[in-house]
């Protein structure tokens, strides 16, 4: 059978896990001596001011103290990555100093991390409370001062809902901005490198600064944007260019409430929070207007089914013989007959990965794949064509469509389907409740969890920048306000999120 080590087991070399670490269980590696980056030519500029990192453990990494698990026992015996992913070494040229690899839900397949080989992660305010996924251990590792600065990798939320939970910003690029070469994948049509940090301006440095990732094409990964597409979708855009010593001003900006998001399962708690979010942008001049979104009720069905698909596609790789740890009980002639495809996956991997992947497998069979694999894509077409309708700023790798009243579902009020008003940014919560406690989660069926999604997964869909800042709750947690641009309007996007979370906080 394949062995199950906890995070204390002896392969993880050169640990040092503290009290706390145990407790909270945010991360799967901790090297004795963080990772400095590396130095610089002695010919080139001055080295770059270091800031601390914590890399989510689906995130590829050279490093022999720093190997990658993706929280699976399938890749459980010290698997070291031949590869680094990019954005590593673009974020350690620019100073990150690496402390650890944080824990994730397997293969980034959850809502709360929890669905890992190494035990759920939990946070300490309140206590034993989700921790939100699958980014969870990177959102903890932040929220505690660990790091200034943590990667995770959001497919449908999995930044943005641990950012909410834990009280700090999370942050989702444009599908496309940043390299996903050495990530492990998911979805490879959803994932999507993302950041979080207890403040905005480190996130805002990185992606449109001097040295912004905005610029860098990667020709490593396919859907890495070239630099001429990138260059065109900037030229459309502000806030690409330096602007040092301007401020940000909400005043005169259109803010859209999305109708559909005002569900039933909506904590009363969050409602007033967004209400009261609204309210206080409105006192600084900001103009707030209700859009309507209506593909919105369809949106996480369409996740639920593409997402498990092609990750049904990704994880076919890890059968014991090219990738994954085999299965030693399985008989010596075990290959020729599946048997030892079959056993393997089915020890190294965790219950919820094998959910997803008998799922998305049935919606790719010939019978399934026309009722559901086919109607999920044109949802997400029609998510994409919603949130173009409701813009002021057309989407860059689009040409600009005219809407046809027809198209509509007739419930939709006709002055809604005029278009309301467009808007600059789109303002909803990030998750429908508070952080639940961890005992809570463990007692509901695992599709409950699925819910957490609803707010998050449109803008995945459309591959539209989006970020979660802290807002303001009466009980005791944590709550997000989602900000959610059009694609490539990512520079205004972290400015206009940095004034919001500045007048949250007064």
């Amino acid at each position: 059978m394949l062995s199950r080590p906890g995070p204390r087991s002896p392969w993880l070399r050169n640990v040092r896990l503290t009290p706390q670490h145990r407790l909270l269980n945010h991360f799967i590696t901790h090297p004795a001596e963080p990772i400095p980056p590396p130095a610089a030519p002695a010919s080139s500029s001055p080295n770059p001011k270091p800031f601390t990192l914590a890399v989510k453990d689906n995130i590829a990494t050279t490093s022999p103290n720093l190997p990658t698990t993706c929280a699976s026992g399938i890749l459980s015996r010290s698997y070291t990555s031949p590869i680094e992913a990019t954005i590593i070494g673009q974020l350690r040229a620019r100073g990150a100093v690496i402390t650890g690899k944080t824990n994730l839900d397997e293969f980034g397949m959850g809502s709360h991390s929890i669905y890992s080989h190494y035990g759920p992660v939990t946070q300490d305010n309140p206590p034993e409370t989700s921790a939100g996924g699958s980014s969870g251990g990177s959102a903890v590792a932040v929220a505690n001062g660990e790091v200034e600065l943590a990667l995770g990798t959001d497919t449908g939320g999995s930044v943005r809902l641990p950012a909410a939970y834990t009280g700090i910003i999370g942050y989702k690029p444009s599908y496309g901005m940043i390299s996903r070469y050495g990530v492990i994948p998911y979805a490879n049509s959803l994932d999507t490198v993302g950041f979080l940090s207890r403040q905005i301006d480190p996130i805002k440095e990185l992606i449109v600064g001097e040295r912004g990732l905005w610029k860098e094409h990667d020709r490593n990964d396919p859907t890495s944007l070239t630099e001429a597409v990138r260059k065109r979708c900037a030229a459309q855009r502000k806030g690409y260019r330096s602007q040092q010593g301007q401020t940000t001003e909400l005043k005169g900006l259109k803010f859209g409430i999305p109708l559909e998001y005002n569900i039933a399962e909506l904590d009363l708690t969050i409602r007033d929070a967004w209400a009261a979010a609204a309210k206080r942008l409105q006192d600084v001049g900001a103009r707030v207007v209700p859009v309507s979104l209506p593909t919105t009720k369809h949106a996480l069905a369409a996740y639920y089914v593409i997402a498990p698909a092609e990750a049904s596609s990704n994880l076919a790789k890890y059968d014991g013989i090219r990738y994954g740890v085999r299965d030693t009980d399985a008989p010596s002639d075990a290959a020729a007959g599946g048997v030892l495809y079959a056993s393997t996956r089915g020890e190294g991997f965790g219950e919820e990965v094998k959910r997803r992947i008998l799922l998305g497998s049935y919606t790719l069979s010939s019978e399934a794949m026309d009722n559901y694999f086919i109607k999920a894509q044109r949802v997400r077409r029609l998510v994409r064509r919603d949130f173009n309708r409701v813009f002021a700023l057309d989407d860059p790798l689009q040409e600009r469509v005219t809407f046809e009243l027809s198209d509509l579902p007739e419930e939709v009020e006709m002055e809604d389907k005029w278009g309301p008003e467009e808007v600059d940014f789109l303002l909803c919560p990030t998750a429908p409740t508070l952080a639940p406690k961890l005992k809570e989660v463990m007692e509901k069926q695992p599709v409950d969890a699925y819910m957490n999604d609803v707010f998050t997964v449109p803008a995945s869909l459309a591959g539209l920048p989006a970020i979660s800042i802290p807002m303001k709750v009466t009980r005791e947690g944590a709550a997000g306000l989602q900000l959610i641009g059009q694609y490539w309007d990512d520079a205004r996007l972290l400015d206009v999120a940095g004034a919001v979370a500045t007048e949250l906080r007064t």
